[in-house]
């Protein structure tokens, strides 16, 4: 415990915008008073679960961390539990009737109120339980702490507009709602001010932004709008729809420097039939369409996908057109997810639910198609060179072969030799960017063995801030590495649980 005050951890499941959310728990934590416990302690006075609910086993995988937490909450006097997220919002005095040693649950339209809720649970020395039923307060507005210096998530919306019958958080989010352009672009001038040179645009729906007030091609805007702000080094975005897909995002992602080329286009299904089934108002025709469009623009996209397989009714013909528009898309990368019925979604009650062992074998035959995709795609790399924005704590034995990591432009993973070709530039840290040949490829990373062949530094983080006043307050990294890219094109972490139908809508 440092200086008395108590210690706190966020533990977050689930997608894109938990980990956002998770960000603004920690800064509100901080900003009354808690520290952050350290990551090798046991537990902490006050631990956080910032729930998934898209998952079929996110019940169990709550319910079984709760289980192992309450001895230590019994022998650690005055710690307190609060869970929060989607499960959350879903389930609310459930959670307290299976698990009474939680001391608070909020859902996803009142994170703001977490200390409060800690604080009255204390006071009054019983379980709050308090689910706002619309959105309270922006996400983006609160205090955050962010686990990157260099790069930050921007959320221009949320919840969903769509009725996917596969999926349980528009129910869980609410109805999409988007900020002004204008609060958007000042958080990410005030960001880029504090020295982040890397932003991700986050939604539900992301393409669909401006629906909420009437500007169809806002977007469009809003991504060249992001070229224009001085020291923004990349533009990300996550997730689109292919619905809401149109050629004037294609024309901002060519033709705006910063908007960096990958694209994150979920498919779900390739079968017409099957997207019928599950209300996804595009085609088959439709997606690839898209991504003829966009290799046809921006030559050099890496653009990955979502997938689900075996969803009720789905036949060895519809899985078969699924692997066709694999093989025609030519995916650098594919989250593959077998289909997980979920409670309170209508495919949950659909006839013809697939046997797990058919879902089983379509899914290892999907998985060995793209990693041969994944595979040559990568070797096409093989040659190129390409800037890479240096990473901390990515590749897992960076220690053992004395490497270092980071993200190309197109998010494509590579491990690289830290040695400068020209001495005089000095070691090679976190934050840089820099510029290495690739010489070999793996299905999920590039390595980079000669010397890097030029270094380039950016300013230190919060010297933009300390030169102007009114730099973001509350708004820092963790100063602990920069962590880069989601959803990354690389073996997915052991530890991740990322989900279909969340912000991969």
């Amino acid at each position: 415990m440092s200086n008395g005050a108590r210690t706190y951890q966020v533990k977050t499941f689930g997608c894109q915008m938990n980990v956002h959310d998770s960000e603004r728990m920690a800064g509100l934590l901080e900003a009354a008073g808690y520290t952050r416990a350290p990551k090798d302690a046991d537990a902490a006075d006050v631990v956080v679960f910032n729930t998934c609910a898209v998952r079929e086993n996110a019940d169990n995988r709550l319910y079984g961390n709760l289980g192992l937490l309450a001895p230590r909450k019994a022998a650690r006097p005055g710690m307190q539990i609060a869970v929060g997220g989607c499960l959350a919002q879903k389930d609310r005095e459930t959670i307290v009737r299976r698990a009474p040693w939680v001391d608070v649950v909020f859902g996803t339209h009142n994170v703001g109120k977490l200390p409060v809720l800690l604080e009255r649970a204390r006071i009054r020395e019983e379980a709050q339980v308090e689910i706002a039923e619309s959105l309270e307060v922006f996400p983006s507005t609160l205090p955050t702490r962010r686990e990157s210096d260099r790069l930050a998530w921007v959320s221009i919306s949320v919840g969903c507009n769509n009725t996917c019958t596969f999926c349980i958080v528009p129910a869980l989010r609410g109805k999409e709602k988007d900020r002004r352009p204008g609060e958007i672009l000042a958080e990410i001038e005030a960001l880029v001010e504090d020295g982040v040179c890397e932003i991700t645009l986050l939604g539900q729906n992301v393409n669909a932004y401006g629906s909420d007030f009437g500007d169809r091609r806002a977007f469009s805007d809003l991504l060249r709008a992001c070229g224009r702000i001085e020291g923004l080094e990349r533009v990300r975005f996550t997730s689109p729809h292919p619905r809401d897909f149109t050629d004037d995002v294609i024309e901002a992602m060519a033709q705006t420097p910063n908007v960096m080329p990958q694209l994150h286009m979920p498919l779900q299904s390739g079968s017409d039939r099957v997207l019928r089934a599950m209300r996804r108002s595009y085609r088959q025709e439709r997606y690839l369409g898209i991504i003829e469009r966009v290799r046809a623009a921006i030559p050099d996209a890496a653009i990955t996908t979502d997938i689900i397989v075996g969803f009720p009714g789905e036949t060895e013909e519809d899985f078969e057109q699924t692997l066709h528009v694999v093989r025609e898309a030519r995916f650098a990368q594919a989250f593959t997810f077998q289909y997980s019925k979920r409670p309170g979604t209508p495919a949950a009650e659909m006839p013809d639910q697939i046997p797990k062992e058919v879902v089983q074998r379509r899914y290892e035959r999907l998985v060995e198609l793209q990693e041969e995709i994944s595979w040559a795609e990568n070797r096409a790399q093989v040659g190129r060179v390409v800037e890479v924005l240096v990473s901390e704590g990515e590749g897992r034995k960076d220690g053992a072969t004395r490497r270092l990591s980071g993200r190309a432009p197109d998010n494509r993973l590579v491990h690289f030799n830290p040695e400068p070709a020209d001495p005089a530039e000095g070691p090679v840290r976190p934050g840089d960017l820099v510029r290495v040949e690739i010489t070999y490829a793996a299905p999920h990373h590039l390595l980079a063995e000669k010397p890097a062949l030029s270094v380039r530094r950016l300013p230190p983080v919060g010297a933009r801030s300390a030169a102007a006043p009114g730099g973001p307050a509350g708004s820092g990294g963790s100063g602990g590495g920069v962590m880069l890219g989601l959803p990354g094109i690389g073996a997915p972490p052991v530890t991740a649980d990322p989900a279909p139908g969340c912000s991969a809508c």
